[in-house]
């Protein structure tokens, strides 16, 4: 198995004191935790995609571009690209860029997103996400494995042999669908025979595990081999210690403000405690063999290669999580790396990082 760092970037009051961090240390804090999830061990770190409160997660390729920087091996993701919001020949020309400037080292989880203020701000309506998400990923995809394009679709402008640059380092790109519930983000990594990454953080495991065995099914419907199928897995929440009594306690402050910040905001917690959460959703919550048990349930539920844990605190002191994540690596990851098998990540120097320009893999 291998494991991701992600982070969207909340910036809210810590639920336990209170403080509002400035905006430019909340984004340095960003680009530390990535420079600490590369000396840790971690495979990839990922910046979501969001244009509302409480996030400052707007623009991943520059977070990315700074992070790209002060790394050298990490793989960098989007998580996710919300491409029914953006112009796919920018996202194209920005994310190109990035994948030069890293080394090769980007990978992206696209989606519709959600959020009714961002959707506003760029004027899609629940009528037209999905297609402007599937004609967006059309193009995008076009654009990065073509070196001249002619297109025309309902939502931008059409393109007469455009020739969009800087040609990418990566040949293709990997390009994860990701998906909470939604069987159209499904149906679009199956056609098109991509990795599909569930979300895996609300509800307990059962609706996602079964969006993953539809992926399944339609990727095998559309002609793929079910031995390439690729699911990555998110998790609600990580906090690793000695013994398991500690981590519920240490963590039960921070579960509890979010439960409370849930409430105030109109939404009905699916969890009734903290040991519920422990108990049924994918958060990590225990010692590190807990952990690992609970990671070897999940996966026969969904057959994930990939993991993600959070990046952020999350109302941890910094300490206590840096702790953990220290934890994690030292105890929990290698045992899954050994238990649960997982396929290399991409390379710039494979075959498919290298193809020659005017030549389509």
């Amino acid at each position: 198995m291998k494991f991701l760092a992600i982070t969207l970037i909340v910036h809210a009051p810590d639920p336990r004191t209170g403080a509002l961090k400035p905006v430019t240390e909340r984004l340095r804090d960003v680009v530390e935790h990535a420079v600490l999830a590369e000396r840790l061990g971690f495979d990839g770190f990922g910046v979501g995609e969001r244009h509302e409160r409480p996030f400052l997660s707007s623009s991943p390729p520059v977070v990315l571009s700074h992070i790209a920087a002060r790394t050298s091996t990490i793989r960098l993701f989007t998580a996710v690209t919300t491409l029914s919001l953006l112009d796919p020949v920018r996202a194209y020309e920005d994310y190109a860029t990035l994948d030069h400037l890293s080394g090769g080292r980007l990978e992206l989880i696209i989606g519709k997103g959600n959020g009714t203020a961002q959707a506003a701000l760029f004027d899609v309506t629940a009528d037209d996400q999905w297609d402007r998400n599937r004609e967006g990923y059309e193009l995008f995809r076009r654009l990065w494995r073509e070196d001249t394009v002619t297109w025309w679709g309902k939502h931008r402008p059409p393109l007469d042999k455009a020739e969009v640059l800087p040609r990418p380092l990566q040949r293709p790109v990997r390009v994860w669908h990701g998906s909470a519930t939604s069987k159209e983000s499904v149906e679009l990594a199956a056609r098109y025979g991509d990795p599909l990454f569930s979300a895996n953080v609300t509800n307990p495991v059962e609706p996602y595990a079964e969006l993953v065995a539809h992926y399944r099914e339609r990727w095998e419907h559309h002609g793929h081999d079910p031995a390439d199928a690729l699911v990555g897995a998110g998790t609600a929440g990580l906090y690793v210690a000695p013994r398991s009594q500690d981590a519920i306690e240490v963590y039960r402050p921070v579960f509890e403000a979010r439960q409370a910040l849930f409430r105030r905001n109109g939404v009905t917690p699916v969890f009734d405690s903290i040991e519920d959460a422990v108990a049924r959703s994918s958060a990590l919550i225990g010692s590190p063999q807990q952990v690992i048990d609970k990671v070897h349930r999940y996966h026969d539920r969904l057959g994930h290669e990939v993991m993600h844990v959070q990046a952020d605190p999350d109302g941890l002191p910094e300490h206590l999580h840096r702790a953990s994540l220290e934890l994690f690596q030292s105890d929990v990851a290698p045992v899954l790396r050994k238990e649960i098998p997982s396929r290399p990540f991409p390379s710039a120097a494979t075959p498919s990082a290298s193809t020659p320009a005017g030549r389509r893999p």
